[in-house]
C-alpha cells in the first residue's frame, strides 16, 4: 500500500490551540495510507524581499517540508474575520520568491476551529483566495465550519449530498 505524506498547517501559534487538537483528531481518524507531518510557522520571521537572495534556514526548512508532501492541510481559526497573521507569513515565505511558489499545483484543504457559531467559515474564505493566487490545487467540497465548545469540536458541512452536524470525538 503506497503511503502519502501530509504536511500540515496549524495556524495557530497558541499552546492551547483549539485547532491543533482539531489537527489531532483528523489524524486519529484520516485512512492509514496518509502519513501527517506538521510544518511548523512559528519560528519564521516576518517575510520581507530583502531575504530573496538569501533565505534564513527557518524558510528553507519550510520550503523542503511542503516540497516533501504530496499534499498540504491547513487547520486555521479565524481572526478578525480572517487568517492568522503568522500563517499569513508562513504562506509569504513558501510563495517567495517570485518564480519559487511552493504551493504551484500541490493538492491543498483547508479546515478549521472557531468558538463563533459559523466556525471559520470567513477565514476559510480567505484562505481559499490566497491558495488560489498561489496556484493551489484545493479541495473545494465538502467544506468543514468547526465550533469548538468544552464539550467537544462540532461540525456542520457544506456540498455533501446530506447536511448535518455532529460530534467528533
Amino acid at each position: 500500500m503506497a503511503t502519502y505524506q501530509i504536511g500540515y498547517f496549524v495556524g495557530s501559534l497558541s499552546s492551547k490551540s483549539i485547532n491543533r487538537i482539531l489537527s489531532k483528531a483528523l489524524i486519529r481518524l484520516a485512512p492509514r495510507d496518509l502519513e501527517f507531518n506538521e510544518i511548523p510557522i512559528g519560528n519564521l520571521p516576518l517575510y520581507s524581499p530583502d531575504y530573496d537572495e538569501d533565505y534564513p534556514p527557518e524558510a528553507t526548512a519550510l520550503k523542503e517540508a511542503i516540497a516533501g508532501s504530496d499534499a498540504v492541510l491547513f487547520v486555521t481559526p479565524e481572526y478578525n474575520r480572517s487568517i492568522p497573521g503568522a500563517l499569513k507569513n508562513a504562506i509569504d515565505w513558501a510563495s517567495r520568491p517570485w518564480g519559487q511558489n511552493s504551493f504551484d499545483h500541490i493538492p491543498a484543504a483547508v479546515i478549521g476551529a472557531s468558538i463563533g457559531p459559523i466556525g471559520t467559515a470567513v477565514s476559510q474564505q480567505s484562505l481559499r483566495g490566497v491558495l488560489s493566487f498561489c496556484n493551489a490545487r484545493q479541495m473545494t467540497a465538502p467544506e468543514a465550519y468547526i465550533r469548538y465548545s468544552p464539550g467537544g469540536l462540532y461540525r456542520w458541512w457544506r456540498g455533501c449530498r446530506r447536511s448535518g452536524g455532529g460530534v467528533l470525538e
